[in-house]
């Protein structure tokens, strides 16, 4: 049966049939967020977090799901039609993860949703692997940690065997474990705050029954504990949904009350808001118009609409006169927010990451003639990898001799900052998304 004919459901549970419906938008290209806003949406609250967890549990834990299966079917996997691996593979993870999920329901479940899906020849398969698969679980072994750690690592710690091995190769074994277990951790909910101080917050969300704590070594953050959502604390705080690792940047930049700021690929605007708190005026530019009015709302609802320009513009051709700063928080692989982003690591390749450096120095070489004698231009990335990162900024520094490292920072604890005075934030060690950021004043 084509995509488009399938029969009306019927005895397969509506959250499932969204779940496989998201997990084909994702495999066609799209990005894992932005189908589950578009498809999960008409689910209620209840339905749409147990849809949400089943698919990003999925994705997340697809490598060691994928292991697992490979053993209990003939040619592995990959040999499967699509939509089977897929639905195999989310029947696994409510066998393996959701204790919620009685194991009956989601082998039956999975049946059906073979056949409301227009597999039914494969019904047979999914009813067998899955049985085996919760008869055999514990017999079925993973590469030994010790011996072969690369192995280990790429399929229980569920990550493309390619990153594994380059992060072995930067930081060892130990290192590397420890990042990918901080990639399979479920995501918090950190808020920055846009205006007033943390203690203030707090005493306004604790007033509305919502916990929250503190962030060390970020001085603006608070991670709201749950079962609040990020929609119920922004009605009580002005701020905006931001992971600590991008807060630093924005605290990194070293904006003064008058400073005036270009955001070069500012949607979806958290850090333009943050630049707009700490400065005089923000031209935020994005080449995505529907990212843009996502920004807008961020500025609006934090009152800080007098302080923020959006410009439709492409970054490589910005239409702007020199500024203070010049934030250029880059279109990169994303290798530091795979915990948030699970759909990430299946998605980026190698020639991603060359193709993603070609643009950056791009962008990188439109951005050096905007800034101002003395001013600054901030390189920043959620990326690990050195070729977007330091090797990025070195290259840069070559070719434009008028710019050096700046000093100084708006840091606080010199444990994130490397030998270069450059913002690291690696994932294994603070818990939180990864980051980089380098500071570059123009000296003529």
């Amino acid at each position: 049966m084509a995509r488009g004919e399938q029969r009306a459901p019927d005895r397969v549970t509506r959250p499932r049939q969204v779940a496989l419906a998201l997990l084909r938008e994702i495999r066609a290209g799209d990005l894992a967020d932005r189908a589950l806003d578009s498809l999960a949406r008409p689910l209620d609250a209840r339905d749409y977090g147990w849809t949400k967890e089943l698919v990003y549990g999925t994705l997340r834990l697809r490598g060691r799901v994928d292991h697992l299966l490979s053993m209990l079917v003939r040619g592995g996997v990959d040999a499967l039609e699509p939509d089977v691996r897929d639905i195999l593979r989310l029947g696994a993870y409510q066998i393996l993860e959701m204790g919620s999920v009685p194991p009956y329901a989601a082998i039956s479940q999975s049946v059906e949703l073979a056949r409301w899906a227009g597999a039914a020849r494969a019904s047979g398969l999914v009813n067998g692997v899955l049985h085996s698969l919760l008869r055999r679980r514990d017999e079925l072994v993973f590469p030994d940690a010790q011996e072969d750690p690369a192995g280990f690592l790429a399929a229980w710690g569920s990550h493309p065997r390619w990153l594994i091995d380059r992060w072995i190769v930067r930081w060892g074994a130990e290192a590397t474990r420890e990042l990918v277990e901080a990639n399979n951790a479920r995501p918090e909910l950190y808020l920055r705050l846009a205006r007033g101080t943390r203690e203030e917050a707090q005493r306004e969300l604790s007033s509305a029954g919502i916990a929250s704590e503190a962030v060390a070594f970020s001085p603006r953050s608070l991670r709201v504990h749950p079962p609040a959502t990020a929609l119920a604390a922004l009605e009580v705080v002005p701020a905006v949904v931001q992971d600590p690792g991008a807060a630093l940047v924005v605290d990194h930049a070293g904006v003064s009350p008058d400073h005036r700021v270009i955001d070069l690929c500012a949607a979806p605007g958290g850090k333009a808001v943050g630049l707009a708190t700490d400065g005089r005026y923000v031209a935020a530019a994005d080449l995505s118009l529907g990212r843009l009015r996502r920004l807008r709302e961020n500025v609006e609802r934090t009152g800080l609409g007098g302080r923020v320009g959006l410009v439709v513009a492409d970054g490589r051709l910005p239409p702007f006169r020199s500024a203070d700063v010049v934030l250029l928080d880059a279109p990169c692989t994303g290798t530091g927010t795979l915990r948030r982003h699970p759909d990430g690591r299946w998605r980026v390749t190698t020639e991603d990451l060359a193709a993603l450096a070609g643009l950056q120095r791009e962008l990188l070489d439109a951005a050096a003639p905007l800034v101002a004698r003395d001013g600054v231009l901030v390189y920043s990335t959620c990326s690990l990898e050195p070729e977007e990162n330091e090797a990025q900024v070195e290259a840069f520094l070559q070719r434009h001799p008028h710019f050096k490292r700046a000093e100084g920072s708006g840091v606080g604890d010199p444990a994130l900052l490397n030998e270069f005075g450059d913002l690291v934030v690696l994932p294994q060690s603070t818990g939180v998304d990864g980051a980089y950021a380098a500071r570059l004043r123009r000296t003529s």
